[in-house]
């Protein structure tokens, strides 16, 4: 099987993650940090939306089982792409809708992936194309955020939740087993 990786910004990466740790195909979700200027950035550096880096989820993915493709129709179903630096009460930069091309293929898939995005949302797709940028993993903490704290957290409880439901709603076919 062949292992790539998909680098994607959708807003809080809790919401992201826990999207993608459900599907098929993705062997592994990391929360962190990219497309910023900042070396080694802390969450509160970031959430201060000086340093330029977006939140967001490194996924490896076997693309033998689920295309890079299927991952973008994904990314764009769970998150709004038409808000510009924001997701719902999430805002500033680092709360953009970015993807981060790790290849001029995944680039082009992109490119047509917004396309297909556009046609499905009434306001302009201001989801950016990134060049591929140094990689930050988030604090321990926010690895498995939802799955550790999500009925806990009232935030997990408000946003990441429905956004989970959302996602298993419409996209029961490409869940993994333990998650149905």
């Amino acid at each position: 099987m062949t292992q790539q990786i998909a680098t994607l910004a959708g807003g809080c990466f809790w919401c992201v993650e826990a999207v993608f740790d459900d599907v098929v195909g993705v062997s592994a979700v990391e929360s962190g940090y990219t497309g910023g200027h900042v070396e080694s950035p802390s969450y509160k550096q970031v959430c201060g939306g000086d340093t330029g880096h977006a939140e967001a989820v490194k996924i490896s993915f076997e693309s033998e089982e689920i295309s890079y493709d299927e991952l973008l129709d994904i990314f764009f179903h769970i998150h709004d792409p038409s808000q510009l630096n924001r997701q719902g009460n999430d805002i500033g930069s680092q709360y953009r809708s970015a993807i981060f091309p790790h290849s001029p293929e995944q680039a082009a898939s992109a490119r047509a992936a917004i396309e297909r995005a556009q046609a499905d949302h009434e306001n302009p797709v201001v989801t950016t194309i990134e060049a591929e940028a140094p990689w930050y993993p988030a604090e321990d903490y926010h690895q498995e955020y939802f799955e550790r704290q999500g009925s806990e957290n009232a935030y997990c409880v408000a946003v990441v939740a429905p956004k989970l439901q959302k996602f298993r709603k419409s996209y029961a076919a490409r869940l993994k087993k333990q998650a149905i």
